[in-house]
């Protein structure tokens, strides 16, 4: 069973409780398995061979998770294909393609963890104790070799991520 880290985070000021490791950069990124919104199987090496950012979200249906993916879409645009972007949540896979659509993002994978959680364990971002189960905000940044350069676990998951220091360190890792 994966450790519980108590009190990690809070949500709209209340301790919320994170199930999995505490990543740091330089760690190496752990494998998931995520379905895109073709019910595609993805894991850590189907998203690999570039720089990959991963901006985690409660729920693409919320205020501040559409705000951080319609930011994070329009950031990548000017770096082109020398990074890989992904927004991993709980939502179904058809709920994903539909905020997409109705938003105009094409350059942002959307991954559903839905399946068996392996990527809020295994990240250490699944929130545990609520009444269903939700991905806590964060911020990951991964390097060509699968090595994570960046991670933000946002303490507040009511608030938007630090995109200046992920944007830099995506840059930076894939040397734009």
């Amino acid at each position: 069973m994966a450790e519980t880290r108590k009190g990690e985070v809070t949500m709209k000021g209340n301790p919320i409780d994170l199930v999995g490791p505490r990543l740091q950069p330089g760690d190496p990124a752990p494998d998931f398995s995520c379905v895109d919104t073709n019910l595609g199987a993805v894991s850590l090496k189907d998203s690999g061979g570039k720089v990959r950012l991963f901006s985690v979200v409660p729920s693409l249906d919320t205020p501040v998770c559409s705000i951080q993916t319609k930011r994070f879409s329009d950031e990548v645009n000017a770096l082109g294909d020398k990074v890989a972007a992904f927004t991993v949540s709980l939502d179904l896979p058809f709920a994903m393609k539909r905020f997409c659509a109705d938003n105009k993002i094409e350059n942002i994978v959307n991954l559903s963890d839905a399946h068996d959680h392996s990527f809020g364990e295994h990240y250490g971002v699944l929130i545990s104790g609520l009444p269903i189960p939700l991905l806590a905000r964060a911020i990951f940044v991964v390097d060509a070799k699968d090595k994570l350069t960046h991670v933000e676990i946002v303490p507040e998951i009511a608030t938007e991520p630090n995109y200046d220091a992920a944007l830099t360190a995506l840059k930076s890792a894939a040397g734009a």
